[in-house]
């Protein structure tokens, strides 16, 4: 069966005909900007004393995260923009080199090592958004490899010449038009149709990229992200609080496993698990994440299943920052000072902060106290299998494009210190020898495989052990 062409009259064919024409001229249309002034991005010197001081709090970061016994430092610089997002957003490239210095030595100077072979000079792509009137500095983002295998910038892809075949231009403008109608998406201006198919392209390229260097079985592409930036994709769907360790407040441990994990378990069989849910455009995926778990809690103390208000989190939870993001563990807290959750029935979810609604006598579900989970995955099976789903957190880059199978993006791509988003794990399992997670998500239904994201398990991929925690209900 044929899919009819409908879109918003703004854009009707002829705008997307003007598009390929801009992808066929390929003039200086290319090199622009992808967000115009102000807030664009410029090239910064090396000599500019704010990027500075970010290249040496990256390089500092990359050290602490980085289990070599041997100090690393940047041996070349090699570019950097900034750009001005409630702050100053860095983006450096650099190459990072051993020295002589161990980590635990307290030296002022560190030579590099005189021998070539012993540099192991990596290529490093580092975001960092510094504060300088706070006098704060977040690193967003990590990307190492490599000297000999270089990795580009996610959001930069090689431009096409003016030899490009015809026959590619048309598929790409096909694919983008298969894709807008899919997804309904609606543009409001050619200019803006051509910025998102530029964007479209360079997607293309990072999801191709992912799915040769994927290994496990998962399948990468078009998804209703392909036509966003990877900053508009983390600044509206994720959650960078996540990566914020010194933010997080102690958790007590949770009691271990009474018995070994089986070989399999989905609560999903077992009746304590939700439909799946859509956050929308907004970073609260750790209300997503934490009434999921306490949804599976109350279901296997009081043998009902109830979906929760996330609605309350956003308006109500003080700890946290609303659709900026939030902690699991700020998120509990929360919950007991409150006295519970509603239902999203008597408290619907509408995706952005208002003000606190929250009735006592309406509360659906209450907690006692909240628990961390060990980090060895063995154990969190052992665990999730005897007392429900848990709440847990990951690196998303890779999510943006996933489709479907088992992912399994290597380190690079997915730097298990750089945790951007809260998720619920439900189950485990193995899938033609591969072993999963079962994670739902909180993009609707429409994503991934009916909502769910499945990942390697075992190897502590995207740093998926990290942040397990679940509400005590006694």
């Amino acid at each position: 069966m044929s899919v009819g062409f409908r879109c918003c009259a703004l854009i009707p064919w002829m705008v997307l005909a003007a598009v390929l024409g801009s992808v066929l001229s390929l003039g200086e249309d290319l090199d622009r900007p992808l967000f115009g002034p102000p807030g664009s991005p410029i090239g910064v010197h090396e000599s500019d004393p704010g990027l500075k001081k970010v290249m040496l709090f990256a390089e500092e970061r990359y050290n602490r995260g980085s289990n070599a016994m041997h100090l690393r430092k940047i041996s070349r610089f090699v570019s950097a923009t900034k750009q001005l997002v409630k702050g100053i957003r860095y983006t450096i490239t650099v190459e990072l080199s051993n020295t002589l210095c161990k980590k635990s030595a307290m030296v002022r100077t560190c030579d590099f090592y005189p021998e070539t072979q012993k540099l192991k000079t990596e290529v490093c792509v580092f975001e960092v958004w510094d504060i300088p009137w706070q006098g704060t500095s977040t690193l967003l983002k990590q990307k190492c490899s490599p000297k000999a295998a270089e990795v580009e910038e996610t959001n930069r892809v090689a431009e096409p010449t003016n030899s490009q075949p015809v026959e590619e231009s048309v598929q790409l403008l096909g694919q983008f038009k298969d894709f807008m109608v899919k997804y309904k998406k609606d543009y409001s201006s050619q200019e803006e149709a051509e910025r998102r198919l530029q964007i479209f392209q360079e997607n293309l390229k990072t999801a191709e990229k992912l799915q040769a260097l994927d290994q496990g079985s998962a399948e990468y592409g078009v998804t209703k992200f392909s036509d966003l930036t990877e900053e508009e994709f983390r600044s509206t769907y994720l959650n960078p609080l996540l990566s914020q360790w010194t933010l997080h407040r102690g958790m007590k441990p949770a009691p271990p496993a009474k018995t070994p994990a089986p070989d399999s378990w989905d609560w999903r069989d077992h009746g304590a698990v939700s439909p799946v849910k859509n956050q929308g455009m907004c970073g609260s995926c750790w209300a997503f994440s934490v009434t999921g778990n306490i949804e599976g809690q109350w279901f296997l103390k009081n043998g009902t299943l109830l979906s929760l208000s996330e609605q309350e989190l956003v308006d109500c939870d003080g700890l946290d920052q609303a659709c900026r993001g939030g902690l699991p563990s700020n998120a509990y807290e929360a919950i007991e000072k409150l006295g519970g959750l509603e239902s999203e029935t008597d408290y619907s979810y509408t995706g952005h902060k208002q003000k606190c609604d929250f009735t006592n006598r309406k509360v659906a579900a209450y907690i006692n106290s909240s628990v961390e989970l060990p980090k060895d995955e063995r154990e969190i099976a052992a665990w999730l299998a005897e007392n429900g789903p848990i709440s847990v957190a990951l690196n998303a880059f890779a999510m943006q494009f996933y489709k479907k199978g088992v992912s399994h993006p290597w380190k690079i791509f997915c730097n298990p210190w750089m945790i951007d988003h809260a998720v619920l794990l439900v189950g485990y399992g193995e899938r033609n020898g591969i072993p999963f997670w079962a994670i739902k998500n909180s993009w609707g239904e429409d994503y991934g495989e009916q909502g769910y994201y499945y990942l390697q398990r075992g190897s502590n991929a995207c740093g998926i052990n990290r942040m397990g925690s679940s509400a005590v209900i006694n």
